[in-house]
């Protein structure tokens, strides 16, 4: 018996991813973690947002249309995306010198200006003066997501080797979303630089060698996906689960109880003093005054 299975693995992955996001946004919303990263809630809103997109309107709108529509939302995601680095960066470093956080950033953007300048072709200046606005964006979409990449592997690094002393353990939010990105990250750059390795160096022969390098771009594509899945299972879990109180936060006593504990053997131990001063008959070598019988005798 054949069954028939309508689902492919693309369709399985985009279900799975769509539906991470909203309960990672329910979970957000209900844990009340959005005061902590807005940009980071914007995100996942605006890739959930591409996603439904690309679901309901591929094939309803001219091509053009869509090409608008995706290349500015790709913008502003890659906008977004650099200011979670900034914001997951602010709350795992917080409590450093300034001096350290200057020196930190500079190190990060060098790092992130000599992956821009040596990853991929950049088009000659005159292209760029003479190129449509539309080109100019998805070339700066491109760029600013391959930016925020390069940031998230580095912040992400940091975090995990000196958040701890800043105040930012493993336990905390801040370091838990950094470790997210950066493994989104690893795997984005990576899939993405063993295919351009696979374009640049395979040259098909027949139809078949080259549906077979497609099909393995397919693959490649499909396992970042996955992986995105898993980080999203991951800030989910972590996103849901209260970290441990400190006991600076833990409740305070009433003051009402407070006080009354508080009494109870301060009246005991007075009672007790004054009991051990009557029966050795002086209070701080003075003798008790003496009754009117005692003095008759």
């Amino acid at each position: 018996m054949h069954f028939n299975f309508p689902f492919t693995a693309l369709s399985i992955l985009w279900t799975l991813t769509f539906a991470a996001h909203l309960v990672l946004l329910v979970v957000l919303l209900g844990r009340d973690r959005v005061r902590q990263f807005p940009f980071f809630t914007a995100n996942i809103v605006l890739v959930a947002l591409r996603l439904l997109t690309s679901r309901l309107l591929f094939g309803r709108l001219p091509q053009m249309t869509m090409a608008e529509i995706f290349v500015i939302m790709a913008a502003v995601g890659a906008f977004v995306s650099l200011m979670v680095v900034i914001e997951v960066a602010r709350r795992a470093f917080g409590g450093v010198q300034r001096a350290s956080w200057i020196a930190g950033a500079l190190v990060l953007m060098a790092a992130g200006a000599a992956v821009l300048r040596y990853w991929g072709q950049w088009p000659p200046w005159a292209t760029l003066r003479s190129a449509p606005p539309l080109q100019l964006v998805q070339l700066i979409a491109q760029k600013g997501m391959l930016l925020a990449d390069v940031e998230n592997i580095g912040v992400g690094l940091l975090i995990v080797l000196f958040a701890r002393s800043a105040g930012a353990g493993f336990k905390s939010k801040a370091q838990q979303v950094a470790i997210g990105l950066m493994t989104a990250s690893i795997s984005q750059l990576g899939i993405q630089a063993i295919w351009e390795r696979i374009a640049a160096t395979t040259v098909p022969h027949s139809q078949q060698e080259y549906e077979h390098v497609l099909g393995l771009r397919d693959k490649l594509f499909n396992t970042n996906n996955a992986v995105y899945i898993v980080v999203l299972v991951w800030w989910i879990i972590c996103l849901w689960i209260d970290p441990p109180k400190t006991q600076s936060e833990e409740e305070p006593v009433p003051e009402a109880i407070s006080g009354s504990v508080l009494k109870i053997p301060l009246q005991v131990a007075e009672r007790a003093e004054v009991t051990a001063v009557v029966e050795d008959g002086a209070v701080h070598g003075r003798e008790l005054p003496r009754g009117p019988e005692e003095d008759n005798e």
